[in-house]
């Protein structure tokens, strides 16, 4: 909660200390908030014990970032279907990953979107059920997440929103929560050029395997760590 929403803001705690003649615990107050005794303290170089960071600073939370790729036979989930997906967490080595194949959940598809994927109609509607295959995928993400899950790709506008659906429609939740990253987008923040691609910096090739693509990338994001100074938590 805000102090902007919170009652007892903290303007309104430094008022009621005022009103007590500058006293906190029965000590006088000073702008550290270790009281009187406070540049004695220091003087003497104790060290400070208190618990918390100082006012004003950010303590980054833990995150797994998971590494996400989706193919579909066409453009929207509901009217038409993901039919196969990889996540890879993203972290040195890559050995953690998950592989979905699910089947259609409709009638319609696109055979051209279909044709990308290497799989034909027959092969898809074999494939487990849509929903099973997300409960696994939600406890996979629990047991390989510290913190909070992340999810990212090279394309969040399209797989995004198929994972985002398909969770919430058999789920009812969605443990990546509400947002998203678009590795392209944030090549181009840090190399300052919206021409540029970080393509060419995948190792493993483009197959539409999803895992395969979804390696790649990640060995993507790793190089913008690693050689090039991305500040990220991969953990």
């Amino acid at each position: 909660m805000s102090d902007a929403k919170c009652p007892r803001s903290r303007a309104g705690v430094a008022g009621s200390a005022s009103e007590r003649g500058g006293e906190v615990g029965g000590e006088e107050a000073t702008s550290d908030g270790l009281g009187p005794n406070s540049q004695s303290l220091r003087a003497a170089g104790a060290r400070d014990e208190r618990p918390y960071p100082a006012e004003g600073t950010m303590v980054p939370k833990p995150m797994s970032f998971f590494m996400v790729d989706v193919e579909a036979d066409g453009p929207i989930p509901s009217r038409y279907s993901m039919v196969s997906f990889g996540a890879i967490v993203v972290e040195p080595g890559l050995q953690r990953t998950f592989s979905g194949r699910l089947r259609p959940i409709s009638d319609q598809f696109v055979p051209e979107a279909l044709a990308v994927s290497k799989l034909s109609r027959e092969e898809t509607l074999a494939f487990p059920d849509a929903g099973d295959v997300m409960r696994k995928f939600e406890s996979w993400i629990a047991e390989n997440t510290t913190g909070r899950p992340m999810f990212i790709s090279d394309n969040n506008g399209f797989d995004w929103q198929f994972i985002n659906w398909y969770f919430h429609a058999f789920l009812g939740k969605n443990p990546f929560g509400h947002s998203s990253t678009n590795l392209g987008s944030l090549y181009k923040g840090l190399v300052k050029d919206t021409s540029k691609s970080f393509k060419p910096l995948r190792r493993t090739r483009h197959t539409h395997d999803p895992v395969d693509d979804a390696r790649g990338n990640a060995e993507a994001l790793l190089h913008l760590r690693d050689a090039m100074g991305l500040k990220i938590d991969l953990r």
